[in-house]
């Protein structure tokens, strides 16, 4: 991921975006999608496990995940204000000491971090230009599972990404939205050395989980 790439995170999920997300979490519980990923992993087993929740956001995976019995899980997100809203959560929770929080892009931060039994991406590969290095790594850290949640390349994303980068360039920002193949990121998955074990498509969006 670019500088550019990453100050427009920070920029984009700030802390106003964050408080509301957080907000709308403890009122509703999480999207629709990110339920998605998370019964498909709890129906594969994730009770003594640990978890790597990459670009977590407000930290809706693993507080759900630990609350199923999950061990452990390190947060690694771009965003400072979600990371911030993801402790505060975490806290409440009685959660703090059972999760590690790590600020900055996860191709920098990867080194750095032991393998996981689950690693998730909930809408993660749509902010990365360099979709290979990403799965690369992070499907490289998963010892039992992998679940991804991207865009699906229809028609409708394939043109509604350009207007939302357009949008976002008038407004000066260096957050941008990229649509890669779904054909290229399950291979680079697989090649990784997993396999499909589920998956579910809404009308733009698409979960998949993946074991060994």
């Amino acid at each position: 991921m670019s500088c550019a790439q990453c100050r427009g995170i920070e920029q984009e999920f700030g802390s106003k975006v964050a408080r509301r997300d957080l907000k709308r979490f403890r009122r509703k519980g999480p999207d629709r999608t990110t339920r998605l990923l998370i019964e498909a992993l709890e129906r594969e087993g994730v009770k003594d496990a640990t978890l790597i929740d990459i670009g977590g956001g407000i930290g809706a995976i693993h507080h759900l995940l630990l609350d199923e019995g999950a061990r452990a899980a390190a947060h690694v997100d771009a965003s400072s204000s979600y990371l911030e809203a993801a402790r505060e959560e975490a806290a409440r929770r009685g959660h703090t000491d059972r999760v590690t929080f790590r600020h900055g892009d996860f191709l920098d931060v990867a080194p750095a971090l032991d393998g996981a039994d689950v690693v998730t991406l909930d809408r993660v590969i749509c902010c990365y230009p360099d979709m290979e290095r990403l799965v690369a790594a992070s499907a490289g850290l998963a010892g039992r599972l992998y679940g991804v949640v991207y865009p699906r390349d229809n028609w409708l994303m394939r043109r509604g990404v350009p207007v939302a980068n357009l949008l976002l360039r008038l407004k000066r920002s260096c957050f941008r939205v990229f649509i890669h193949p779904t054909t290229a990121v399950d291979a680079a998955v697989r090649r990784a050395g997993l396999v499909p074990r589920a998956m579910q498509r809404t009308l733009l969006w698409q979960v998949w989980v993946y074991g060994r």
